[in-house]
Formats: structure tokens, C-alpha cells, sequence
């Protein structure tokens, strides 16, 4: 299973337009290879250099796992969200306060829908998906405030 974005290359710097300089809106994402035994997918997406441990961007479960884009800007349908560190569901950009941040988009395919209930947070989705995963794949992209706007 891949995950990959037209928008930015593996351990590569993600355009300001998708962080808190810019629009602040999800990159787009492309999904490949998925297990034909998947009934669903889970994204993670976090920072684990945050000042006050790893900051949980984003948590979407039950994402179709036919699916093979999420363009920019988007949540899938059917998928459902998590409470992220901002305590909030939905997408949060990137806006580290210095220094060049690591935010990891982790994908994983499930042999079952998730039962989970909508805002759950992190802790509570790594407990429903413990012994569900059968396949994961991860994307990095990079941020700094100090890298030039665009």
C-alpha cells in the first residue's frame, strides 16, 4: 500500500498554501496498492517534533477504501473524524512555532469498519484499531516558518 501527494515528495517540504501561511487546507493525497481484503482506512496525521510532545493533526476513519485520491481541500464522505490536538474534528494545518517539523501521514488499512463513535481521539482510535491493521504506508512532509512563502 502506497500513500503519496502530487503536491509534495517524500521527506520533502509541503507548500505553505496547505499550512497555516496559506489556506490551511489538506493536501491532496494519493492512495494506491490497498489490500483487496481492506473494509476500510484510517489516517493519522501528526507532528511528532511539536513543542509539548506529537500534535495530532488530523484523524479520519472508515474511509472507503476504493478510494484512490483526496483532493485538496476535502474529507472523504463516507469518512468519519477525530478530536485532533486542537480539540477540534477536521483538518488543523501545519504552523510550527521554529525550526523544520515532521508531519507524517500515516495510512492503514483495516479488516473490519471501525464502530468508533465521531470525535473520538487518538488514544481511543489506536485501541479500536489494535489488531485490525493488515496493511500501513506513510507519507512525510516537512515545514519550517522559516522556509520562504510562495
Amino acid at each position: 500500500m502506497q500513500i503519496s501527494s502530487p503536491a509534495f515528495a517524500n521527506q520533502e517540504a509541503i507548500p505553505p498554501i496547505y499550512t497555516c501561511d496559506g489556506d490551511g487546507i489538506n493536501p491532496p493525497l494519493e492512495i494506491s496498492d490497498v489490500p483487496a481484503e481492506a473494509q476500510s482506512l484510517v489516517l493519522i496525521v501528526d507532528d511528532p517534533d511539536a513543542p509539548n510532545g506529537t500534535f495530532d493533526h488530523w484523524l479520519l476513519w472508515n474511509i472507503n477504501p476504493t478510494i484512490t485520491e483526496i483532493p485538496e481541500g476535502t474529507t472523504p464522505a463516507e469518512a468519519v473524524a477525530g478530536t485532533n490536538s486542537a480539540r477540534k474534528t477536521g483538518y488543523i494545518p501545519p504552523c510550527p512555532p521554529e525550526g523544520v517539523h515532521h508531519y507524517r501521514f500515516m495510512l492503514s488499512a483495516l479488516n473490519k469498519l471501525l464502530t468508533l463513535e465521531p470525535g473520538a481521539d487518538r488514544d481511543e482510535l489506536e485501541e479500536a484499531i489494535k489488531n485490525a491493521v493488515i496493511a500501513r504506508a506513510e507519507l512525510v512532509g516537512l515545514y519550517s516558518p522559516e522556509y520562504p512563502r510562495g
